[in-house]
């Protein structure tokens, strides 16, 4: 007689036999309480990862003025900062719903504002990046993030984005930059870089 076993047990490899669908390791974790204009990440096996899972915790700024915060990619050793990259957003708040779309952007845009509109504010997202060190494909990175927003006449409301981007162009992939578009200053946050095995 067989023996029965829940397909969740099997799907995570409990049985012999059956693969593991891939784990996550970590790569890297930063942590500031000074301010940045930007955070690198330079190590980030390429050649052993083809998905990079980053996590980001309360990003703040030090300004009030709305700071789109986003990736840039290092192609070969090289910051690519041109307005390349191309995204696609949706922004979703207690107060209002928004598309926010680029074919021209200078990052990868994963909020629409550093800062959730005030100083202090903090913001959290997550993505995936895909095929960075794949030198015959093109990068592309999905993202969700969520936080705290400032309107006049709205108050401080919740505020979420998830979307996907991509740099349009073939290319080894070796670090990561998270940034603001227009250089607007951050603190206080913890960023951590995952890779995922292949099973």
């Amino acid at each position: 007689p067989g023996v029965n076993m829940p397909i969740g047990q099997a799907k995570f490899g409990l049985l012999g036999g059956v693969a593991d669908p891939g784990k996550l390791e970590l790569i890297e974790t930063q942590t500031y309480s000074a301010t940045v204009t930007a955070i690198d990440f330079t190590s980030i096996n390429e050649s052993t990862y083809n998905v990079h899972f980053l996590t980001v915790t309360n990003f703040k700024s030090v300004s009030s003025n709305n700071a789109p915060v986003g990736i840039q990619l290092y192609e070969s050793g090289v910051l690519e900062t041109a307005s390349v990259y191309q995204y696609g957003l949706q922004r979703n708040a207690t107060n209002a719903n928004a598309e926010d779309r680029s074919t021209a952007s200078n990052i990868m845009k994963t909020c629409t504002t550093a800062t959730g509109g005030g100083v202090g504010k903090p913001y959290n997202f997550y993505c995936y990046l895909y095929n960075l060190g794949d030198s015959s494909k093109y990068s592309f990175q999905s993202s969700q993030g969520f936080g705290t927003d400032a309107f006049a006449g709205a108050g401080t409301v919740m505020n979420t984005h998830f979307g996907s981007a991509v740099l349009p162009q073939a290319s080894t992939v070796d670090g990561i930059r998270i940034t603001t578009s227009t250089g607007v200053d951050l603190l206080d946050f913890d960023i951590s870089l995952y890779g995922i095995a292949e099973s």
